[in-house]
């Protein structure tokens, strides 16, 4: 069957959005944990808050069409998750696993802000204007997570750069998680 509404277009970008967020309710405890800067961490366990909102407020628009949210998986979030995953079991010293912690991350919100804001603008064109609020209190959720991992980077990029000499004889984060593993 063939679609040819905007609306239909819409359904589905929301569906693909929708298996984002639960896709990141998943990832952004491991990220966290993953995560050595305490104010880093920190922002992943606030977004983590935001997500689940931001999934409820997913919820509450397809309640509004009489749509279900399932029956369509993101594969875009899925290879974010999967590099970001990938990532996380590198051998990297703490301040540089943070500096691509931050990047996998960056590039996650970029993902959700393109979303966002082709969702909003569907919405606006069919006049959705619960929906669209809806969308935009999300879509400046984004913008934000993305300029706190921006203010972070900046201490954490500059730290991992300064320690490029001295990591010779320092231990790795995974390193010493193996260590005290086997010490246990």
């Amino acid at each position: 069957m063939q679609k040819d509404s905007l609306r239909q277009l819409y359904v589905a970008e929301l569906k693909d959005l929708y298996s984002a967020e639960t896709q990141l309710v998943k990832a952004l405890p491991k990220m966290a944990k993953a995560s050595s800067n305490s104010q880093l961490r920190q922002a992943f366990e606030n977004h983590l808050r935001e997500t689940s909102e931001q999934v409820s407020r997913l919820e509450q628009i397809f309640d509004m069409l009489g749509e279900k949210p399932t029956g369509r998986k993101c594969l875009g979030m899925d290879g974010l998750v999967k590099e970001g995953s990938e990532t996380m079991q590198e051998s990297y010293r703490d301040e540089v696993m943070d500096a691509a912690i931050i990047g996998a991350a960056q590039k996650v919100e970029h993902y959700e802000i393109a979303g966002y804001g082709t969702v909003r603008t569907f919405a606006e064109l069919m006049g959705e204007d619960e929906h669209v609020s809806l969308l935009e209190q999300t879509l400046e959720e984004e913008k934000n997570a993305d300029q706190t991992l921006t203010s972070l980077s900046e201490e954490i990029n500059s730290q991992a750069e300064e320690g490029e000499g001295e990591s010779e004889g320092r231990e790795t984060s995974k390193e010493r998680k193996s260590t005290s593993r086997r010490a246990a």
